[in-house]
């Protein structure tokens, strides 16, 4: 594992990063972790004493990547922008565990099944987590025809949900 100090770091005007906290990780320690990696990987490891694991390191561009702490991380560390924290880490290669009603019917679609093995396994989780979080099996049903219907596309998942969102506000006029 790698050891570093963080700050913590919110930030203001970003996109869709307004308002989020995060740690830098300097592009020298993203290369010991993952070497010659430019895209978003997955890290596993401690803050301060609190242990995570499947958290993604997002690149900034600069060679530099962020990784983005939730509330509930947040809170478990006791730690807010400003702070100081010990950080230990290391690549997580383990397999990541997907909806299996949605793999089934990416199974019955191929070109959509094939976009969305090309998707980094991170974006892949964000897909199955929507899904995942539906309350009731019809509003799953939906959402995981929506995923197919974005893998047709071509989209990723912000992509998606801005189109059905677009949707729904020209479907209310």
């Amino acid at each position: 594992m790698i050891k570093f100090s963080a700050t913590l770091l919110k930030f203001a005007e970003q996109g869709e990063k307004t308002g989020w906290t995060y740690i830098d990780v300097p592009e020298e320690i993203a290369q010991k972790l993952k070497p010659d990696n430019k895209k978003s990987f997955r890290v596993k490891g401690y803050l301060d004493d609190y242990y995570f694991e499947g958290k993604a390191l997002l690149p900034m561009g600069n060679g530099n990547f962020i990784m983005a702490l939730k509330k509930e991380i947040r809170k478990a560390i006791g730690k807010r922008k400003g702070s100081m924290i010990t950080v230990k880490m290391e690549a997580d290669d383990s397999p990541v565990a997907l909806d299996t009603d949605l793999m089934k019917c990416l199974a019955d679609e191929a070109e959509a099944q094939s976009f969305f093995k090309t998707l980094t396994p991170g974006h892949q989780k964000y897909f199955s987590n929507w899904i995942d979080s539906a309350k009731t099996e019809s509003t799953k049903a939906v959402r995981i025809a929506q995923t197919i219907t974005a893998m047709l596309l071509k989209e990723d998942y912000g992509t998606m949900i801005r189109r059905i969102k677009k949707e729904r506000q020209h479907l209310n006029l």
